[in-house]
This record gives C-alpha cells, sequence and structure tokens, in this order.
C-alpha cells in the first residue's frame, strides 16, 4: 500500500512538471525579443526616457515599438506643416499644445523655460543626444511609432500634419495590445 502511494505520487508529480514544462516552453515562444512602450506623458523628459530606452532597446537587437497617445501625440506633429479645414476645438487644441519635439516643456522645474534651456545646454555639454537627434537614431534602427488613431480624433490632429517618419502607422489600442501581448517588455512613460 506504501508504494501504492508512492507510486502515484510520483506520477502526479511528473504530470505537473511536464505541464510546467509545456507552459514555459509556450510562454517563451509567445514572447518576441521585443519592447512596447506607451507614451502618454507630453512632457520633454519623459520622451527622452522613452527614446533612451526603445534606442538602447535597438541597439542590443530587441525590436522597440512606441505607442504615441493623448498629451504624447502632440510631439509628433511637424512644426513646419499646416493643416485646413479643422474645427474650432480642433484648431483650440492645435494651439494650445506643443507643436513639435522642440517644444515639450520639463515635467520638473520648467520655470518658464529656464529649466529647459539648463537641460538642453547640459546635455549638449554631455554629449548625450537630443531628442530631434534620437529620433533619427530611432528611424535608423527602425523602431515603430505607433500613434493611437482615437487620440488623434480626439484632438483634432490630422496624419498629414504629422512628423515625415519612415517607420510610423497610426492605428488603435487593440494594435498596441496586441504588440504588448508578444513583447517581453511593456512600459508606460
Amino acid at each position: 500500500m506504501h508504494n501504492l502511494g508512492y507510486k502515484i505520487m510520483n506520477e502526479n508529480f511528473a504530470q505537473e512538471l511536464e505541464s510546467l514544462k509545456q507552459r514555459v516552453e509556450t510562454l517563451e515562444q509567445g514572447n518576441k525579443d521585443q519592447i512596447s512602450i506607451v507614451v502618454f506623458s507630453g512632457e520633454l523628459d519623459k520622451h527622452l526616457a522613452a527614446f533612451v530606452i526603445a534606442t538602447g532597446a535597438a541597439a542590443m537587437g530587441t525590436k522597440a515599438k512606441l505607442f504615441f497617445s493623448f498629451w504624447a501625440t502632440a510631439a509628433l506633429r511637424d512644426k513646419k506643416k499646416k493643416v485646413k479645414g479643422k474645427n474650432f476645438i480642433s484648431k483650440m487644441f492645435g494651439m494650445m499644445l506643443p507643436k513639435g519635439t522642440t517644444k515639450l516643456k520639463l515635467s520638473k522645474m520648467h520655470m518658464m523655460g529656464m529649466g529647459k534651456s539648463m537641460m538642453k545646454g547640459l546635455m549638449k555639454k554631455k554629449n548625450v543626444a537630443s531628442l530631434e537627434e534620437m529620433l533619427k537614431t530611432a528611424a535608423e534602427n527602425e523602431i515603430e511609432i505607433n500613434i493611437c488613431e482615437m487620440s488623434m480624433h480626439l484632438m483634432g490632429f490630422t496624419k498629414e500634419e504629422m512628423i515625415d517618419y519612415p517607420h510610423m502607422n497610426i492605428c488603435g489600442v487593440a494594435s498596441f495590445l496586441e504588440d504588448a501581448s508578444e513583447s517581453k517588455v511593456q512600459l508606460f512613460i
């Protein structure tokens, strides 16, 4: 009787071990060497953090995908492009929100622009790439930028006013969720 209990316990253990092995294998196959980052903030330092992480990941051979939503979408507007035919609310959002990366403010210690100037000066002195340079590096490293279609519509932005970026898509949250579910790392900035 004692041997029978031991045999059943061994069989249960072997079955559980095999089940766990299969689950680990499934998880490993499901996750790509990829990072998915939601960029929600419209502030310079947070955009810098997103691009530092994305370009660092790309340098290590990891595919990086950025999903720009809400306030972050304004940074992707091209300051040289003008779009006609917008309604009043869309025009107001356009005037109130920064147009492009050079217009972003710091999240802390902005001090009416002085903090931003000091940060940019320090970055230059320490040979840290500017956000504009990081954007160029991101394009060279095929980092994908996805813009939330709902956020664009909500704020009255159009595809025609966005920057020219070779790996940019306008998509919905379902696309981000699919990417994130396949990624080893997901971040929200």
